[in-house]
């Protein structure tokens, strides 16, 4: 076992791990209109798939035998405008033997390891942008190419929302499900209509009219003499 008691920074450039993140919160309706079907908080890591995955924790511990590595205590990771909050983030690896697996760019104390399996545990809160996506655990499994989000999973973007207790994504047909219990959807129906802007030129010919009446009406106070 080797553990790092409080490192600040800790990146890792993972190639492939944004396929892992990409599309985790995917449409129950794989044929929905882009930008119209439900928030999709995760597929940011994809969008910045060329950028270097960073994480940072209070801790980080290597376990050799059971090839396991722990980040432990407020948990960040972030790659491009695409970040990821939970308390503890377990990363299972294994040496490099062709399998298919996502390779570290930059290896850990004892050579090429392969990642299979990431666990996010302890209020997990993923961002991008207006979109967000929580859950009290998340899975990311190489091997299956799946990714679960499981315990009070609630997705947003704007005024959409989806609510559910365990949603399993498998990337590679594209499947999404959302099951163990009671599922709820609130959607927006269409894109809000902009802001008419003469109503805006109107309110602000009102305030002008409004200011200068009440400068005059000072104005004249101010010279009107004062009754002995």
């Amino acid at each position: 076992m080797r553990r790092w008691p409080a490192p600040r920074h800790w990146r890792a450039r993972v190639a492939g791990v944004a396929m892992i993140f990409a599309c985790a919160i995917v449409a129950p309706h794989a044929s929905a209109q882009k930008n119209q079907g439900p928030p999709n908080a995760l597929q940011g890591f994809s969008q910045n798939r060329d950028e270097p995955v960073k994480i940072r924790a209070a801790s980080l511990e290597f376990r050799d035998k059971d090839k396991m590595a722990t980040f432990t205590g407020d948990v960040y990771v972030l790659q491009g405008d695409t970040e990821m909050h939970c308390k503890v983030l377990v990363v299972f690896y294994e040496e490099e033997t062709g399998t298919r697996a996502v390779k570290t760019a930059e290896p850990g104390p004892s050579g090429d390891r392969q990642i299979r399996r990431i666990e996010a545990k302890g209020n997990v809160v993923v961002v991008q942008k207006d979109q967000n996506a929580t859950g009290d655990s998340a899975t990311f499994n190489m091997r299956e190419n799946t990714v679960t989000l499981v315990g009070n999973v609630v997705v947003t973007r704007g005024a959409d929302v989806l609510r559910g207790q365990r949603l399993t994504v498998d990337l590679t047909s594209g499947v999404s499900k959302m099951d163990g219990g009671r599922v709820d959807g609130i959607f927006q129906a269409g894109p809000r209509a902009p802001p008419d802007p003469r109503n805006s030129a109107e309110k602000n010919n009102t305030a002008e009219k409004n200011s200068t009446a009440e400068k005059n009406n000072a104005a004249e106070k101010s010279n009107t003499p004062e009754k002995r």
